[in-house]
């Protein structure tokens, strides 16, 4: 039975099919027009979404402290179809440029590189607006002898791109490499941390690392002794987390106040712009010798781990404390260490000066080569776990930079390896645009109160910003996370994304509360109390008392060193302090020096010419608390010699006309099996006659490859090739360098003269048999063995004096 005019709902006016197209305005009750009609069934949607929200039902929930501790997710409502979210009802008009209707909850812009890589072979030259270029070798011109045509915009186009081709480099790390791989996590961290690169064993994550130099310019020299930059980009399934640090665990300042000052002193000076990619000069001395707080750094910066041998070869650490949270919200602080297993290895000074004239490319072009022969750079992430109650009771501040923790208070714990499989396809475009930043955590990751460490979670962001040309450097291709990106931002500077829909806010009803908020199951939250207040809280410009303490751990680097590695820093000091042009800086700084060790003072004191040591410097602490850790056999070079061998190790083979052509090769051969780089380098590249009328091909000569560029030699069998390369003085100076840098040596009998011919000696200083020269006699393969054996040391310390005796 039909219901009663009283009982029925009241009509709805039916709205004139046009007036579902108005974009200035609409009926007082909603659009009810026919909703065979796509506009007024968006409109119609759009109204049933927005009248499902009466209100924010989430507005309570931003209120106290319970809830800031774990947010809620946020409301959405799921329409009814597509159309609400549309940006426009034309969206189905497909076209070779617009494709067709964005996929369902797609960001294309964060999918693999694959969508940006271009590869141009067998295609025509255009512009980049995709017009073919008929001649690229001669501009427009009016006649063969007249002017040039301001109307030729293949020539304009072409130029002016070539003259905007160069961003503004980095303020430090301008100098850099780098390169796409792995991180395989070990065992799930689950009691600890959230973060999914540690959820379960396995599991594979990208990277990209870049590795660099601080101080110099983007053109400067890989082999200047400098802190190393060891920066990786971890594109997880929650977003990107960039572990930003360098090869060294300390740094120079405490606070993100002094950085500035710090750059400021280290660059070139700037009314003369010198020197380039060097701490040697005077204001960078008269600083840090202001700042005893540096001084902990300085044994570092003075150390060998300043001159790596390669990038493979070296730690990195995440300097600060940050924090892991797991599910729960419990979180406890952490350390970060990259060990390499191709051992940590360095250059001497004369190598890395040498070097840095025929090869400044160096440590980019090992790394490079490495990748594309397969050797590829590994490195173990280790980490220091440890709560705030085991802080407490260290006798310095997890808060420091300046400090350490020896491992001998916090083990460090194996939880991952990194491996670097793959060289980026354009250094511009990957390791140039590739944007590193601090702040850039993911769930299960957070900040500690490490006043440096908040200084630069503010300030890489607004250098990448400048450096890159507005807020959107996240949507370059190197710097697009893998997870699904979706938020409200719009606009700006070289905007990629494309955004379907008209809602740009939070909350909303029109897009039905889309994007909605993750809450605290899924979305990151900071730890709430990120260290304990035992003292009365306010306002202050001040410093714990702990972070007073400016020597102690600089002593305890000191102490930890080898001989030969507290030499080499003695020396390092010499050198730097010696290009000083104010005497007072010097001596300000041999008196900071006494606070770490006596005799290191009195070495460099000796090396300047002081006829008396100055007074100790005033102690900021007078009396600081009793180290838990005196000596750290950790913290020497030494005590990592690597699992790797000789794999990767440049080893040259001389040969000279005469050569033993057939055992040459085996060697070369044998060297390559286990994974050597072997080069065979003669007095000029090309065919060299071997002794049985054979010719064998060197790849490099006495004259573009010296021997400071490798990592050993082997010398050769036969008269005439021995003969000929003791007359020349190229091979004698490679083999000496060989010699003096440390080098391992395969000598055969026969080749003993150009030892001679180097002043060479056989033994060691002290009398004894000096391991890195292996006989090259005898049995071919037990020679050779004993000289992979030698060479997988990198170095033979033993045989080096002060000054030099070769």
């Amino acid at each position: 039975m039909a219901k009663s005019p009283k009982s029925a709902a009241p009509a709805r006016a039916r709205t004139a099919p046009a007036a579902a197209h108005h974009t200035d305005g609409g009926p007082a009750q909603g659009p009810a027009g026919d909703l065979a009609d796509p506009a007024a069934r968006q409109k119609a949607e759009v109204q049933a979404l927005a009248a499902g929200m009466r209100s924010n039902p989430t507005k309570a929930d931003e209120h106290g402290f319970a809830n800031g501790v774990a947010p809620k997710p946020g409301v959405s409502i799921a329409p009814p179809s597509r159309l609400p979210g549309a940006s426009t009802l034309s969206e189905a008009n497909a076209s070779d440029k617009t494709g067709g209707v964005a996929p369902e909850g797609g960001n294309p812009t964060v999918a693999p590189l694959d969508r940006v890589r271009v590869d141009s072979t067998g295609q025509r030259l255009t512009t980049n607006q995709g017009v073919p270029v008929a001649d690229n070798q001669n501009s427009l011109k009016y006649g063969l002898r007249g002017p040039v045509l301001l109307e030729d915009f293949i020539l304009r186009e072409k130029l002016t791109h070539f003259d905007h081709e160069r961003i503004p480099e980095r303020i430090v790390h301008a100098r850099g490499s780098g390169a796409h791989g792995f991180f395989e996590c070990y065992e799930p961290l689950t009691q600890y941390t959230k973060a999914t690169p540690f959820r379960e064993a396995g599991k594979q994550t990208p990277v990209f690392v870049r590795f660099s130099t601080v101080a110099g310019e983007r053109g400067s020299k890989d082999t200047a002794r400098d802190v190393r930059g060891f920066a990786v980009k971890f594109y997880t399934d929650e977003g990107n987390w960039d572990l930003v640090g360098n090869n060294m665990p300390v740094f120079f300042i405490q606070d993100a106040m002094k950085f500035p000052d710090l750059v400021h002193a280290v660059k070139p000076e700037p009314h003369h712009a010198m020197p380039q990619a060097a701490s040697a000069h005077d204001t960078f001395w008269d600083f840090v010798s202001l700042m005893p707080e540096s001084t902990h750094m300085l044994m570092w910066a003075m150390s060998d781990r300043a001159i790596p041998r390669s990038y493979a070869t070296m730690q990195g650490f995440g300097v600060h404390s940050y924090r892991f949270v797991n599910d729960e919200g419990q979180s406890v602080f952490v350390k970060f260490h990259w060990n390499p297993k191709y051992g940590t290895h360095s250059l001497v000074w004369d190598e890395a000066v040498k070097i840095s004239g025929a090869d400044p490319d160096y440590h980019r072009r090992d790394l490079w080569e490495r990748i594309e022969s397969g050797h590829y750079p590994e490195w173990e992430l280790g980490v220091q776990i440890f709560s705030e109650q085991d802080a407490e009771r260290f006798s310095f501040d997890i808060l420091d930079a300046t400090k350490i923790i020896p491992e001998e208070l916090v083990p460090v714990l194996p939880v991952g390896r990194l491996v670097l499989n793959r060289n980026p396809d354009n250094f511009f475009a990957e390791t140039e645009q590739v944007a590193f930043c601090t702040a850039h955590v993911v769930p299960g990751i957070d900040f500690s109160n490490d006043p440096l460490l908040a200084g630069r979670i503010h300030s890489y962001v607004d250098t990448q910003i400048s450096r890159l040309g507005g807020p959107n450097f996240h949507e370059l291709p190197i710097n697009a996370p893998v997870a699904p990106v979706h938020n409200n931002q719009r606009d700006g500077m070289h905007r990629q994304a494309i955004h379907r829909g008209r809602v740009s806010y939070e909350p909303n009803s029109l897009a039905g509360g889309c994007p909605f908020q993750a809450g605290a199951v899924q979305g990151f939250v900071s730890v709430p109390a990120r260290i304990a207040a035992k003292e009365e809280q306010g306002k202050v410009r001040a410093k714990p008392e702990k972070f007073a303490d400016h020597y102690t751990q600089a002593t305890l680097f000191y102490e930890s060193q080898s001989p030969v590695e507290q030499a080499h820093i003695a020396a390092a000091f010499r050198f730097e302090l010696s290009k000083l042009t104010v005497p007072a800086v010097r001596e300000r700084m041999v008196a900071s020096l006494r606070n770490v060790s006596e005799a290191l003072a009195s070495q460099v004191a000796q090396g300047l010419g002081m006829a008396a040591l100055p007074e100790p410097l005033p102690r900021a602490l007078a009396k600081p608390a009793k180290p838990e850790v005196r000596t750290s056999p950790a913290l020497s070079l030494l005590a990592r010699p690597g699992e790797m061998g000789i794999r990767a190790r440049m080893v040259a083979l001389l040969a000279a006309d005469g050569v033993d052509g057939a055992l040459l090769q085996a060697q070369a051969a044998a060297l390559a099996d286990q994974g050597a780089a072997p080069r065979i380098v003669g007095p000029h590249v090309g065919a060299i006659a071997a002794a049985d009328g054979t010719t064998v091909q060197a790849d490099a000569s006495l004259e573009n490859e010296p021997g400071f560029l490798f990592d050993a030699v082997v010398l050769p069998q036969g008269q005439d090739a021995i003969a000929a390369l003791a007359a020349n003085g190229l091979a004698l100076e490679f083999v000496k360098e060989q010699y003096r840098h440390g080098k391992t040596l395969l000598v055969p009998t026969d080749a003993r003269v150009l030892l001679e011919l180097a002043s060479i000696p056989w033994e060691l200083p002290d009398g004894g048999a000096d391991p890195g020269l292996v006989p090259g006699d005898g049995d071919g393969e037990t020679a050779l063995q004993a000289f992979a054996q030698a060479v997988a040391r990198h170095r033979h310390p033993e045989r080096e004096t002060d000054p030099p005796r070769v």
